[in-house]
């Protein structure tokens, strides 16, 4: 099938950008980065926007810049940004890691790190990077900057926080200290598919024990989050088995899992226990 037809705006600054979403936004204007998600639906005719605003010519949203402890991730950069560390440290290292899960290349080269968070998938690798590192998202208006936490962002499947006028112009992950450890852990039943799950761990040892854990989780809910029953387990514990053991079993107990045609929430409830545990030990 062809998209239905369209008016395509090709905006060359933020400011022009935002001012076209305030006009064609209530008359179902949508804004265009990578188009991953985006164009297959409109090839299917299931979105029909009215109009596009194609971001891509602005170059200022094309950049990953380091600044007040934080990497700053532009609306335009693409996942394969990541495919080489894109700062130094167990952040970059992590970011790395777990770009290689999402789909394919040729998906990478096209798809962005904001355009994922924006569409709100709950199987998105990166979504679940924004909440467990308590990411600040900066949306766009001609009204002005809108500063919103990940962990508010997210409302359900495929919804978020952002006014049907805003661009998601930038992601800010802060910046994790150099003795950071951290997991990562997904399952699929095929490489390139949506994840059925996935868990993400990050912590310090100091004197052995565990410090600012944070266990994240996504796919398994209809958006992702931190775990703070098995992060309190997880505090002040050995780097042990039976530590992780504990923080999975918590896991698995405080989810309330999907079902859908890909899996039924029992599966999903053994194999977020089992994700979370391996993420704890790949840290370690």
């Amino acid at each position: 099938m062809k998209p239905a037809p369209f008016e395509y705006h090709a905006p060359q600054t933020v400011e022009q950008a935002v001012a076209l979403l305030a006009e064609l936004a209530p008359l179902n204007g949508r804004v265009l980065a990578g188009g991953q998600s985006l164009v297959p639906a409109m090839s299917f005719r299931l979105a029909r926007p009215a109009h596009l605003v194609d971001i891509n010519g602005i170059a200022a949203l094309a950049r990953c810049t380091v600044a007040a402890q934080h990497l700053a991730i532009g609306a335009g950069v693409r996942h394969a940004a990541f495919h080489r560390p894109a700062v130094g440290g167990p952040l970059g290292r992590l970011l790395a890691m777990i770009v290689r899960h999402i789909a394919h290349e040729p998906i990478r080269r096209r798809g962005t790190f904001c355009g994922s968070l924006a569409h709100a998938d709950p199987a998105s690798e990166w979504c679940c990077v924004a909440v467990t590192l308590g990411a600040t998202l900066v949306a766009q208006s001609a009204h002005g900057a809108r500063h919103i936490r990940a962990a508010d962002f997210f409302t359900g499947v495929m919804t978020t926080t952002l006014a049907e006028n805003e661009l998601l112009a930038e992601a800010r992950l802060p910046l994790l200290p150099p003795d950071t450890r951290v997991g990562f852990v997904e399952f699929s039943r095929r490489a390139g598919d949506f994840a059925l799950g996935m868990a993400l761990a990050t912590y310090r040892l100091v004197g052995g024990r565990i410090a600012d854990a944070r266990l994240g989780i996504g796919g398994i809910e209809s958006r992702p989050r931190r775990v703070s029953e098995a992060e309190r387990i997880l505090e002040g514990g050995a780097p042990t088995a039976e530590c992780f053991a504990a923080a999975a079993a918590a896991v698995a107990q405080s989810v309330a899992p999907m079902t859908d045609a890909t899996a039924e929430a029992a599966y999903r409830r053994e194999l977020i226990a089992s994700l979370s545990r391996r993420a704890l030990e790949q840290a370690a």
